[in-house]
């Protein structure tokens, strides 16, 4: 699977960014609220309730607030009902995007969103128009300065932990796996103690689409519009941008 550290490159950046936001927090709520809505508030029961919990700690959110959306999805307190929503269409240049969303209101989100498109040389296309370009998997990342590891030890791990493979860099090590074992292999190699800058399940571009640097400009303008929309969760594409012209626009 080459080409994945494109897709990191852009996937830092947007870190970065979240870590400035105030929305960030109510962003994770919402992710817990639906986690916990669909499979119940017990995350030794409900996978998918702890990822959501793993990546709001990760991200130094307040236990209260974690209990808050478990208990507001559980009924044990009042609160809004979201639904869930992806969708999908083409950024500037072509770029497949994919964008999740938590909303009580469908109408306005889905407004919100076709605007970010069409401010932004896009367009919102129909259902399952890209999303047969993305694989959903488990991605975990190592900053190669914060462990002592050479890769053949890391790879021996990985493997043993049941990952599917491990792409390397010069700054990370990159491991997929599949997404009903990224529990158990986080679980794994954290036991072993490596600490992960990146963990979650996400989507994950087969190909990608390279742009000049007019057109990375647009693309990032709309990721940065999508994203700044209090009911948007994710934004996944297959942007194929230079880190050097996305340090200069950023």
């Amino acid at each position: 699977m080459a080409g994945h550290s494109k897709w990191s490159n852009i996937k830092r950046r947007k870190g970065a960014q979240d870590a400035k936001r105030g929305k960030l927090f109510m962003k994770l709520a919402r992710e817990i609220f639906m986690a916990a809505k669909q499979g119940g508030g017990d995350p030794d029961m409900n996978p998918n309730l702890r990822l959501a919990i793993d990546k709001a700690k990760s991200n130094n959110m307040p236990n209260d607030n974690i209990d808050r959306a478990v208990k507001k999805a559980t009924g044990d307190l009042e609160g809004v009902n979201y639904e869930e929503y992806t969708y999908e269409g083409y950024g500037p240049g072509g770029v497949a995007v994919m964008v999740k969303v938590l909303t009580d209101n469908k109408n306005r989100t889905a407004a919100d969103v076709r605007h970010a498109f069409n401010k932004n040389d896009g367009n919102l296309g129909e259902n399952g128009c890209v999303s047969f370009m993305f694989n959903r998997q488990g991605y975990l990342v190592i900053d190669r300065s914060s462990t002592e590891a050479d890769e053949e030890e890391l790879m021996l791990e990985v493997i043993e932990a049941g990952a599917d493979e491990m792409e390397t860099s010069e700054e990370q090590f990159e491991i997929y796996t599949e997404p009903d074992s990224f529990s158990e292999v986080k679980s794994s190699l954290e036991e072993s103690g490596y600490i992960f800058e990146t963990s979650e399940v996400t989507m994950i571009p087969e190909t990608y689409t390279s742009l000049d640097e007019e057109g990375v400009e647009k693309m990032l303008k709309l990721i940065d519009m999508l994203e700044d929309n209090d009911d948007v969760q994710e934004v996944y594409h297959n942007l194929d941008a230079d880190e050097e012209v996305l340090e200069k626009l950023s």
